[in-house]
């Protein structure tokens, strides 16, 4: 499997003539039609559109959280259109990092235990220490052992972004990262974001609405009722 380090290494994400079509009562729905992408190694991509352009679906087709109806998707060098659920959740596990709109951190542990978790199911040693320092590394040395309810919205979404940098994911997809945030908090995170997609070489995949965060990515997809209409 080639570094995500390796400047020379084939494309992250290259997809072809993805589809992704529902049935309904009135017809059959086209979600997304024709999508081509290539995303490399460690680059920064935005994915905007108006709401309903299917820019969370193209995520979650990405990701290997849901599968297309047509075309294929290349991860990695790998065909994932062709995998099952649990090839798809293998991949997840393997190589990919997640930070949502709603930050899904579990209520009843601290942050630090938060963070150590994606390690922990890895069996990785020196958990403790390696969320630790990556708390420390988002602001939050204080917090620890603060449990979600006892932290802000933005401290909550740094632990998000601590917990899912931690395994040094070769591929992070951003799906609203700053959407429940005020814009001085929203803009904070972002930094930490970028900060740390820098750091780490990781290929960064986010959605958004917010000009500004899409304008810091090195690319920017546009989708329009499901199809590509710009991509540079």
């Amino acid at each position: 499997m080639p570094s995500h380090n390796d400047k020379f290494a084939p494309a992250m994400i290259v997809t072809q003539n993805l589809g992704k079509t529902v049935p309904t009562s009135a017809g059959v729905l086209h979600i997304l039609s024709s999508v081509d992408l290539i995303i490399k190694p460690g680059e920064s991509a935005a994915i905007i559109g108006e709401s309903g352009s299917g820019k969370s679906t193209l995520l979650s087709l990405l990701a290997g959280l849901d599968t297309p109806s047509s075309g294929t998707i290349v991860v990695n060098g790998l065909n994932i259109s062709k995998l099952d659920e649990d090839g798809r959740a293998k991949l997840r596990h393997d190589l990919i990092g997640f930070v949502f709109q709603s930050f899904y951190l579990l209520p009843a542990l601290t942050a630090l235990e938060n963070v150590m978790l994606p390690l922990e199911l890895r069996g990785a040693a020196h958990a403790q220490a390696a969320a630790a320092a990556l708390l420390e590394r988002v602001g939050l040395a204080h917090r620890l052992n603060h449990l979600p309810k006892q932290l802000s919205g933005g401290e909550q979404q740094r632990v998000a972004l601590a917990r899912a940098f931690v395994t040094r994911p070769a591929i992070l997809f951003a799906d609203e990262p700053t959407g429940n945030l005020d814009s001085k908090t929203g803009a904070q995170v972002a930094e930490l974001l970028f900060e740390l997609n820098q750091e780490q070489h990781t290929t960064l995949v986010l959605v958004t609405h917010d000009a500004a965060l899409a304008a810091r990515c090195e690319r920017t997809i546009r989708l329009d009722s499901g199809k590509v209409i710009c991509n540079n």
